[in-house]
């Protein structure tokens, strides 16, 4: 079914790294996933309404709010594909974050108000009608669901799109929230306890929680969260393919919604290398990146003196003192000036987040360290980064 569809909707559908096909993608996953939750939502509440199921009546509801998140999620791969202009140069794709926002709002009103009537439900119960109609149409709901999320996942996985492989987890949790409805439903066959308001309380906190995550998405977002590691590792892959480039580090790369990302880092090459080839090198490196990856790039090259064996051997003296300062720590762009009698040491330090040594205490190991073995005029001049990418 899947594949039907997508030869249906989707010319050129083999294109995935092209912006507008993986815009089509996307406005396939969300026109399906508006059309299912739209019907699943109808068919629940009007069944809900006549069986007096509040569980029922709170599961369509989250259909609902699953409807509106399938239309943030195509708002951003349309925003995604309109082009820049003078008052927006990196585009509009920002937008889905906001609207997000807007719909998380929605969707915690909504899991209140459910979470309210359910409470209710528990110290006024009201009979529930068990019928053959409500249990088909949750078992329904059900298989729905898991071909929405295998639909939603084969599509992430072919596109390479974390939307869509977070629509097919979000399908996974809606078959729980339905089973829940569905035990409420059949419990009161069996008891006069008030199931169905506690199953309806269980799916109402389900939805303020689905509405928490997209707060929690949207905001990550909008700070500024690191990129996927899969995509870095792509980057550093595509840079490091020539056998010239020596190294890689300074990796930043900025998102402004989906499929339009501009990323720069640092590259190391011989300082023997012809400068004019290296830049054909490392155009030809920002080229294969925007083609492959839809990533605006920016490389910036350095020079390493791979044939100073004494600044390389101290170099490599100094990565693996790095390590017995704090696991993490990793150092670049070596140089050194050897006027005087004793060397200076130029080299930046990489900082994990999680280290908790301060960074004047890591230069006075660092400056001890190039004391005691270079003598005891050597020092050290450190610049301290993080890892942007990490």
């Amino acid at each position: 079914m899947t594949d039907f569809l997508v030869k249906l909707f989707i010319k050129d559908k083999d294109n995935v790294t092209d912006i507008k096909v993986r815009e089509k993608y996307g406005v396939l996953s969300s026109g399906v996933g508006i059309a299912c939750n739209i019907l699943l939502f109808t068919v629940k509440y009007i069944i809900g309404t006549l069986s007096g199921s509040i569980s029922v009546i709170s599961d369509a509801f989250n259909n609902l709010s699953d409807s509106a998140s399938c239309i943030v999620t195509m708002i951003g791969y349309k925003m995604a594909a309109k082009p820049a202009d003078k008052d927006h140069p990196f585009g509009h794709g920002r937008v889905e974050y906001l609207t997000s926002l807007i719909i998380a709002a929605v969707i915690f009103l909504m899991g209140f108000e459910l979470l309210k009537s359910s409470a209710e439900r528990l110290v006024s119960p009201a009979e529930v009608t068990f019928g053959i109609a409500s249990v088909v149409s949750l078992i329904a709901s059900i298989l729905l669901k898991l071909w929405m999320s295998a639909f939603n996942g084969k599509l992430g996985k072919r596109v390479n799109s974390s939307v869509m492989l977070a629509t097919a987890q979000d399908s996974r949790n809606d078959v729980i929230a339905t089973a829940a409805a569905l035990i409420g439903l059949t419990a009161s066959l069996f008891t006069d306890l008030p199931i169905d308001g506690l199953m309806g309380i269980a799916v109402s906190i389900f939805i303020i929680k689905a509405g928490f995550g997209i707060v929690r998405d949207t905001v990550d977002d909008l700070l500024g969260k690191p990129a996927d590691k899969e995509l870095v590792n792509e980057i550093k892959e595509i840079v490091m393919a020539d056998e010239r480039i020596l190294g890689i580090h300074d990796l930043v790369v900025h998102n402004y919604g989906p499929g339009n990302m501009i990323a720069s880092c640092h590259a190391e090459a011989s300082s023997e290398e012809k400068f004019a080839d290296i830049h054909e090198l490392v155009d030809e490196i920002e080229r294969d990146i925007n083609d492959r990856l839809g990533i605006m790039m920016t490389i910036h090259m350095d020079p390493l003196d791979v044939n100073n064996k004494e600044a390389m051997a101290i170099r490599d003296a100094l990565k693996e003192f790095a390590k017995g300062i704090y696991g993490g720590l990793n150092i670049h762009d070596f140089r050194m000036l050897a006027g005087g009698g004793s060397p200076t040491l130029i080299f930046d330090v990489v900082v994990p987040y999680d280290c908790k040594t301060k960074t004047d205490d890591i230069k006075g190991e660092f400056d001890r360290f190039a004391r005691e073995n270079y003598g005891e005029g050597a020092r050290t001049v450190i610049t301290f980064d993080r890892d942007y990418a990490q």
